[in-house]
């Protein structure tokens, strides 16, 4: 080798901070040429910190996509960070840049090591393939692949909406770097189903495919519950129920004014008397009652914060008016010294009378009643209750294989037991056409997905230690996943619609969620320290390009970056028809049209 020439180039490490480097460059003496270039030598220090022709060092890069993907930093925190800590002034949009190219980075290491990952999934006895996708608003529609018992993130993309002829041949991709998965977790949607089908028919063998039993107990519930529920809050919104108890407290608020504070401290003394129904007199009085109308309105702590329909509010709200109504005529049984009191309790009472009438609300009510006691029988048949809540929760208790495949036994067990129960309840004839109807959509969800509700315990092979492993009854562990995701992105933006940012965010953001799990950066570069050095090698074949622009070529030459716009107004789209232009040409065709005859 000899000299070919000597440069000076400039560069920002996290190591380093800013530095000039004159960097000497040799050339093969016999001009011996690798596709078509002469071979050079280039500087080890520098190529293994600083990128293909750039400047900021792969150390930066690693601590910009950290701090933007896994702590969910603002550009801001992390150009202040960058400042603080090492002296390195880098603009907002070149922050941007950076933790763009970290993700490419990232993705490509993670199919370069994919053979490794794969050897770890082996070694469990395989691995259940969990998929289901999220977004905002109808926006953003982002498909995971997930290694149920690893929690690892194996492939996300974004896709235009949930079609079978999307989702397969990225779930194909998948299997094909990752092995066969030993079972398949699925939605009940038809576009899951029919991907989960196509995989099984693809391989050839038989592989057990599992509904998720959260998302059939949501789909029961939603069939079983909303039309009922949606006939109660228009009531509610038609007779302006919370908006009259809402009046009454703002109204008493105001007639309280300062002496609200020893107004509260007569409520105080005479919660914790019990001289019978009656209330005080004066300003606690009327701080009781507006008591009354708050502890009305405060309905949604009734409910587990699951939503809909694990959570009734209106049904909630409904309960609590008709206990605000027997309470408040107990209270004006005997008649009350203070006429302003008296006058209150009385406003409050009449808010709450449509309530108290047989048509229309005491009819509704009873049917979603009946309708959710046979929820809850279904439920508890599941046994999907929420963990109790509390300052210290108790530790789960820890079962081993064979214990949880027994309890698993059991709860198929017990939703055998109910829809014979349910098949022997269900009125043939007469009046009781509303249950006959509940159970029959029971039962309908039963027949259609009775077969994919178990089916849970899979044999390990020898060199996995033998045995059964349980896959999850649900796909709780990606849920998690996404509800975390979307947490730190509100964290981030401020926003609590995320649909602009479910949208615009790279798919490969979820991927990095990986990082957080120590197994899976033990395989990728051992530790969170690597992994600038790991993202080097990945540019040590090609100094005179980085290996991402090849990536992203190679992509768009064979179409694996374009999907089937089958959405109604893909984002690509839209930038296509707000156009000046666009209006300019309709307006001249509709313009053109030759008048009615």
């Amino acid at each position: 080798m000899v000299v070919q020439k000597t440069i000076r180039r400039h560069g920002v490490t996290l190591a380093h901070g800013p530095f000039v480097a004159r960097e000497t460059a040799l050339v093969c003496a016999a001009d011996c040429r690798k596709d078509g270039a002469p071979i050079t030598c280039r500087a080890t220090a520098l190529t293994a910190c600083l990128p293909p022709k750039g400047v900021v060092g792969y150390d930066v890069i690693v601590f910009v996509g950290l701090q933007r993907f896994v702590a969910h930093r603002q550009r801001e925190e992390i150009r202040l960070a960058l400042s603080t800590e090492y002296g390195i002034a880098l603009s907002d949009g070149e922050i941007s840049h950076l933790y763009r190219r970290f993700l490419a980075y990232l993705e490509a290491l993670h199919e370069a090591r994919a053979d490794k990952l794969r050897a770890a999934l082996a070694a469990d006895g395989g691995w259940p393939l969990h998929i289901d996708a999220t977004g905002e608003d109808g926006r953003g529609t982002l498909l995971v692949a997930f290694a149920g018992w690893r929690h690892w993130v194996l492939g996300a993309w974004k896709i235009p909406t949930e079609r079978a002829e999307t989702i397969l041949p990225k779930l194909l991709g998948v299997v094909d770097k990752f092995g066969a998965p030993c079972a398949i977790m699925r939605d009940l949607g038809r576009a899951m189903k029919d991907a989960a089908d196509g995989i099984v028919a693809a391989l050839g063998r038989p592989i057990p495919v599992l509904a998720c039993h959260m998302h059939f107990l949501r789909d029961v519930g939603k069939d079983l519950l909303v039309d009922a529920h949606d006939r109660l809050r228009d009531l509610f919104r038609r007779f302006d129920v919370k908006k009259g108890l809402r009046t009454l407290a703002r109204d008493l608020g105001r007639a309280l004014g300062k002496d609200i504070a020893q107004a509260r401290k007569g409520l105080l003394d005479w919660q914790r008397t019990d001289e019978g129904h009656v209330l005080p007199d004066g300003q606690a009085g009327l701080a009781t009652v507006r008591a009354l109308a708050q502890w009305v309105l405060d309905f949604h702590v009734d409910g587990e914060d699951q939503g809909f329909p694990f959570d009734q509010p209106y049904l909630d709200l409904h309960d609590r008016c008709q206990t605000a109504c027997r309470a408040a005529d107990a209270f004006l049984r005997l008649p009350l010294t203070d006429p302003k009191v008296q006058k209150n309790l009385r406003r409050l009472r009449r808010i709450l009378d449509p309530i108290d009438a047989e048509i229309p609300f005491r009819k509704v009510a009873a049917t979603l009643h009946a309708r959710a006691a046979l929820f809850a029988e279904l439920r508890d048949a599941l046994r999907l209750r929420t963990k109790p809540s509390g300052k210290s929760p108790k530790a789960p208790t820890v079962l081993s294989h064979e214990q949880a495949a027994a309890d698993l036994r059991d709860i198929q067990t017990a939703v055998d037991d109910l829809t014979a129960s349910l098949v022997q309840r269900r009125p043939e004839r007469g009046p009781a056409q509303d249950q006959r109807q509940a159970i029959d959509i029971v039962l309908a969800h039963l027949s259609r997905h009775g077969r994919f509700l178990w089916g849970h315990a899979i044999q390990l092979p020898p060199n996995a230690g033998g045995g059964i492993r349980l896959v999850d009854r649900t796909n709780n562990g990606e849920e998690t996943l996404f509800h975390h995701f979307k947490r730190g992105e509100r964290r981030r933006s401020g926003r609590k619609i995320l649909s602009q940012d479910m949208e615009q965010l790279p798919p490969a953001a979820v991927l990095a969620l990986n990082l957080k799990n120590a197994d899976y950066v033990s395989i990728l570069c051992g530790s969170l320290d690597n992994l600038p050095q790991a993202f080097a090698e990945l540019d040590a074949g090609n100094r005179r390009r980085s290996s991402l622009v090849l990536r992203a070529k190679a992509r768009v030459a064979d179409g694996t970056d374009c999907d089937i716009a089958s959405a109604s107004l893909p984002a690509e789209d839209r930038t296509l028809i707000r156009t000046d232009d666009m209006d300019r040409r309709i307006q001249a065709a509709a313009r053109s049209r030759p008048p009615r005859s």
